[in-house]
């Protein structure tokens, strides 16, 4: 029997700050093709090229922000023609930008309170300041910290949320719905420097709050919150898109867990 087809979707030039993306992508891609035929292309290349794979795994491909017009002829190409990608395109989370963010603080989930008008500004609690965001944005990109007088200059099209004095931030990671590991990063101002993080079952319950509401039927999901100096998450954004993963700072075994549950989801989502 043939083996199923994947096109790896990566930019292994992406700049991140303090990490490797190409690494990571390396490893998968490794360990990927002992289940799959693959072949590897950069984001801006896949809607040429995604006819007759059986699936389009998106991966590290960068923030969608630098090349939105490729992107948005990736998702109208895959929808016409029926192709399957993984992450599958129904996501609600950063997949559809960060409006998501406004309705889910609206909704009463613990998330960072957050607004997009300044009409609205008596929903956030009152502080000196504020963290203002393009809606589009990813990876810190246009992020700014701004004080309360000032945000009248804003241009629309970003989210409000106060300047929250958190004790630390922390990532759960999801493969289909099933929880794989944890990293916390200790010094907040140190965001990438990670280290293992072993959730308590609250942390677990309020991490699948968020995987259950996203509903995606495969895919990988990165749950990302802050401790506040009262002890609560909150969640700072939901990555369903491409989520970076941070393997190289979890176990092997975890790394081993990780893999093969990737792959069977990856299987599982050919149907």
């Amino acid at each position: 029997m043939p083996r199923p087809t994947v096109l790896y979707v990566s930019d292994l030039a992406y700049p991140a700050r303090g990490r490797r993306y190409c690494d990571e992508d390396i490893h998968l891609t490794a360990e990927l093709r002992k289940t799959f035929d693959l072949a590897l292309c950069h984001p801006v290349d896949a809607a040429g090229l995604m006819a007759g794979f059986d699936t389009v795994v998106v991966r590290n491909s960068g923030p969608v922000i630098d090349y939105p017009d490729a992107y948005r002829a990736f998702r109208a190409r895959a929808e016409a023609t029926g192709q399957r990608v993984y992450n599958p395109l129904t996501g609600k989370a950063d997949m559809a930008g960060k409006q998501y963010l406004v309705e889910l603080a609206g909704e009463g989930f613990p998330v960072i309170p957050t607004v997009d008008d300044l009409a609205h500004l008596d929903r956030l609690p009152h502080v000196a300041e504020y963290v203002v965001k393009p809606k589009a944005g990813a990876d810190s990109h246009g992020l700014e910290f701004v004080k309360r007088e000032d945000l009248a200059r804003k241009e629309e099209d970003v989210l409000i949320q106060p300047k929250i004095d958190f004790r630390y931030e922390v990532s759960f990671y999801f493969v289909d719905r099933e929880f794989q590991y944890a990293l916390n990063a200790p010094d907040p101002a140190q965001r990438w420097e990670l280290a293992r993080y072993t959730p308590a079952g609250d942390d677990l319950e309020f991490a699948r709050k968020f995987i259950d509401w996203n509903d995606l039927p495969h895919g990988i999901q990165r749950v990302d919150a802050c401790r506040t100096r009262e002890g609560e998450l909150l969640l700072v954004e939901l990555e369903d898109l491409n989520p970076y993963l941070s393997l190289d700072r979890t176990s092997e075994a975890a790394r081993r867990r990780f893999v093969e549950a990737m792959t069977g989801s990856v299987l599982r989502s050919l149907g």
